[in-house]
């Protein structure tokens, strides 16, 4: 009787064991914790930690709350011009509205990545096909991601998705176009650089030019100055000059001047010795 009674015992304590357990509900800090009662969601639990739920009545499912990454398949995309091109890209996601996620996907990833994949593939397409070769080679610095994403806009927030980018890991060239469209390219650039240089030698060369000009302008002006300054300078000589002779004392002694100014000019070198006539003026200066 007594090992019955321990048994019986054991059998409840392992029972209700198992019902508490069946209780417990463990939430992770990566992942939403979605409470069903009879198929119909009652409660979605976001909070990382431990809670409850009903036992038997209440179903548990698990659905990620992180960024997540799908990676789409390589594919052909048309540009504007016709040119095709090979375009390998990614998108980040993330589960924003866990009850729409999982009440219009089953809350299945492989569906989330299937919707995905589908509108991603469009936007990419459309808006490619909306520019040249030319414009999609340069706007791979942000142009065409940005793109990418206002085309797709708030689609996928019917499934609860929030879209957080999308990047090209590669948008190439067909390997067979490469050759012809790099040489192209490399024409066009040669054509845009002698084009400049052509312009900014012909700049060069008016800049040159009007440089010219006002050297001219302000050499002829220089020259007006100078030419005014020395007739003013030449007109003062004269009137001092006028001034000494209208003086008889003056003038003398400004004729005396001259006269030694002759003498020492006539007297350089070595021969020192001077003859000149009584009717000079050099001669009156020594009676």
């Amino acid at each position: 009787m007594k090992k019955s009674k321990w048994f019986i015992f054991l059998v409840v304590i392992i029972g209700l064991w198992v019902v508490a357990e069946s209780a417990m509900v463990v939430t992770y800090p990566n992942e939403f914790t979605v409470i069903k009662q009879f198929g119909k969601i009652v409660d979605i639990r976001e909070e990382a930690g431990l809670s409850f739920k009903i036992p038997v009545i209440q179903t548990v499912e698990k659905i990620e709350n992180e960024v997540l990454l799908y990676d789409l398949a390589v594919s052909d995309v048309m540009t504007k011009d016709k040119k095709s091109m090979i375009a390998d890209c990614f998108a980040l996601w993330r589960i924003e509205d866990p009850q729409k996620y999982t009440e219009t996907l089953s809350a299945q990833k492989s569906n989330a990545e299937f919707r995905i994949d589908t509108i991603v593939y469009n936007s990419l397409k459309n808006v490619i096909s909306s520019l040249s070769q030319e414009e999609v080679i340069s706007g791979r610095d942000g142009e065409l991601t940005a793109a990418i994403m206002a085309n797709i806009g708030d689609t996928l927030s019917q499934y609860g998705i929030e879209l957080l980018a999308v990047e090209t890991k590669s948008l190439d060239l067909p390997d067979e176009n490469k050759a012809a469209v790099y040489e192209r390219m490399i024409s066009e650039r040669n054509n845009i650089a002698a084009t400049y240089k052509a312009e900014g030698e012909e700049e060069a060369k008016q800049i040159s030019n009007n440089t010219q000009a006002e050297i001219i302008v302000m050499q002829s002006e220089a020259d007006a100055q100078a030419a005014e300054i020395i007739a003013k300078g030449e007109a003062e000589y004269m009137r001092i000059l006028s001034e000494a002779y209208n003086d008889p004392e003056k003038a003398d002694f400004y004729i005396f001047l001259r006269s030694l100014d002759a003498a020492k000019v006539t007297m350089s070198g070595e021969n020192k010795t001077l003859i000149i006539d009584e009717t000079s003026p050099i001669a009156q200066i020594f009676y």
